[in-house]
């Protein structure tokens, strides 16, 4: 890398860090600047993953209150979580990069899509009537197994598809759902973390960076979400990711 590419990823490691922290969709910053400086698709997708890992340890640490007396619900669907998130290493590692430079402009398009559906979800899912029933535990670690597969396999929009499925099938305040959906979250990346650092094609210098501007941005992206409207940074976002999907398809 040379001085350009290591300043784009740490402007790309900061945009992302602090995306996240206002809006979520972080990934679809850095992932494209992984693109931008020569990583293959592959590449730059578990050296994204392995990249903002430290991101969502400070997300747990900062709903540590939400989740006292949430452990439980949060240890018991973690661990579907790591049976989804297992299962997506694998199919990532071992199927043909062909194929997931074939799947890219369509992830890319649906975390940009989820992106945008989040304030209608939440607005949803505050004023909805939670599912019940005997099935309804199996219909939730269901979707977390498939989320799981989904966030070790490509990841961005994870979090906003996590926070959908247990406010549809939990009972309990946005907030503590949210400090759920973070530890899942951290799981679901630490395994995919662990697996990708063993066996897939990182590139450490470009993690090097992006690890530190990251929490960096996360950091300073708190502070700015007190001031920023998230509607507004929400829809560049979304933008320039659908644009990314477009440019990825075409080309």
């Amino acid at each position: 890398m040379d001085l350009l590419d290591m300043g784009l990823l740490g402007a790309a490691g900061v945009a992302a860090g602090g995306v996240n922290a206002i809006a979520g969709g972080g990934s679809l910053i850095s992932f494209p600047a992984l693109l931008a400086v020569g990583c293959p698709n592959l590449t730059a997708n578990v050296t994204n993953t392995v990249a903002l890992w430290p991101g969502y340890v400070g997300g747990v640490a900062g709903y540590r209150a939400e989740l006292v007396g949430r452990r439980g619900r949060a240890i018991a669907l973690s661990v579907t979580g790591v049976l989804g998130a297992v299962a997506g290493c694998v199919l990532l590692l071992l199927t043909p990069a062909s194929v997931f430079a074939a799947l890219v402009p369509v992830l890319v398009a649906l975390a940009s899509l989820l992106l945008a559906a989040q304030p209608w979800l939440k607005r949803r899912l505050d004023a909805a009537q939670r599912l019940t029933g005997t099935g309804h535990r199996m219909m939730l670690h269901g979707g977390v197994l498939v989320g799981g597969a989904y966030g070790a396999y490509f990841g961005a929009g994870l979090g906003v598809m996590l926070l959908g499925l247990l406010g549809v099938f939990v009972h309990d305040h946005l907030q503590r759902l949210n400090a759920v959906r973070a530890v899942l979250s951290l799981v679901i990346n630490t395994v995919a973390l662990v697996a990708f650092a063993l066996f897939g094609p990182v590139r450490w210098p470009a993690v090097a960076i992006m690890a530190v501007t990251s929490l960096v941005g996360g950091f300073f992206g708190a502070r700015v979400a007190r001031r920023l409207s998230p509607g507004v940074l929400r829809a560049v976002v979304v933008t320039f990711g659908l644009g990314v999907a477009l440019t990825l398809a075409l080309r």
